[in-house]
Parts: C-alpha cells; sequence; structure tokens
C-alpha cells in the first residue's frame, strides 16, 4: 500500500476531533433561525416547512450546498418520514437547479454522521450535494494546502437563489 503523507491535514483533524468543542452553538439552527431578510448574508438559498439549503462557507468545490433539517437532530433515526423523505426531495430539487445552474458532470451527495466519520457538526445531520467537474481536482490541495474554487460564494447564491425560485 502507498502512503500519502498530508501533514498539513493534522491540524484539521485535531481541531475538529476535540471533544471540548461538543454542545457550542449550531451554525445551521442559528441561520435557519435568522430572519429570513438575512438568507442573502448567511447564503441560504432556500427554507421550506421542513428542512432547508444553505451554500458551505468552505465549500469542496464551487455549489457545494447543504440541505438540513430545520429540527436539530444528528442522528437519522430522529428524523420523522415526512423529514426523511423531505431532506431527499430537496435534494434532488438542488441537484437539478446545480444542473441548470453550472452543468457540473457529476455530484458527490453524502452525510457525515458523527465526528469520527467526518462531521464537523455531529449533532445537526446535513446531506453534503458537490457538484465536480472532469479535472476539478489537481495536486494544489497535497502540495500547497490550496483548494482553486473558481466561484464567489455571492455569485453561487445568485445563481441558484434564482433557479429554485422558478
Amino acid at each position: 500500500m502507498e502512503r500519502l503523507w498530508a501533514p498539513w491535514r493534522s491540524q484539521y483533524v485535531s481541531s475538529v476531533a476535540d471533544p471540548s468543542q461538543e454542545g457550542t452553538s449550531c451554525f445551521l439552527c442559528e441561520a435557519i433561525g435568522s430572519d429570513p431578510g438575512y438568507d442573502r448574508e448567511l447564503y441560504i438559498v432556500a427554507r421550506w416547512e421542513r428542512c432547508f439549503a444553505i451554500l458551505n462557507r468552505y465549500p469542496y468545490n464551487s455549489g457545494h450546498v447543504m440541505v438540513a433539517p430545520i429540527r436539530h437532530v444528528g442522528e437519522l433515526q430522529e428524523l420523522t418520514e415526512e423529514e426523511l423523505c423531505d431532506l431527499m426531495r430537496k435534494t434532488r430539487d438542488i441537484v437539478s437547479a446545480l444542473q441548470r445552474a453550472f452543468s457540473p458532470h457529476g455530484f458527490n451527495i453524502g452525510l457525515n454522521l458523527g465526528r469520527a466519520a467526518g462531521a464537523g457538526l455531529p449533532e445537526h445531520l446535513h446531506i453534503h450535494i458537490v457538484p465536480r467537474w472532469h479535472g476539478d481536482t489537481n495536486f494544489l490541495p497535497v502540495t500547497a494546502d490550496v483548494k482553486v474554487v473558481s466561484h464567489a460564494l455571492e455569485d453561487v447564491y445568485e445563481l441558484l437563489h434564482g433557479e429554485l425560485r422558478q
């Protein structure tokens, strides 16, 4: 087995693995609890009855969106049937809107359940939707600790919010 040494990752891993972070404020609850007039500043692209969509402020790629239940729950088993179905329906709607707005070649879609699985906020589950394009990966994240994201969050918000309003 080959090993890829990435010592720069240790700072991230140790910061999110800190159990003292448990119980701190939930940025998703703070965002959805805010006045809808601040959606643009908070990058909430859509609000629905049981869930909402928000841009990731630290995107893996342009158009990285998270869909989360409005209710603060960390486990799939805690979701009601209605919440679970709405999360998937709205994930599908976001994918369609991203296809229209950005024409990606594919998507990574998933949940990180639990801190050991990579959840930065394990107390409030959310689905990551990451558009992908052929050739969107390169050597920069490994060699220079740099990720190129080609669209500004404000531009992504405008395009995606516009697509979802149609």
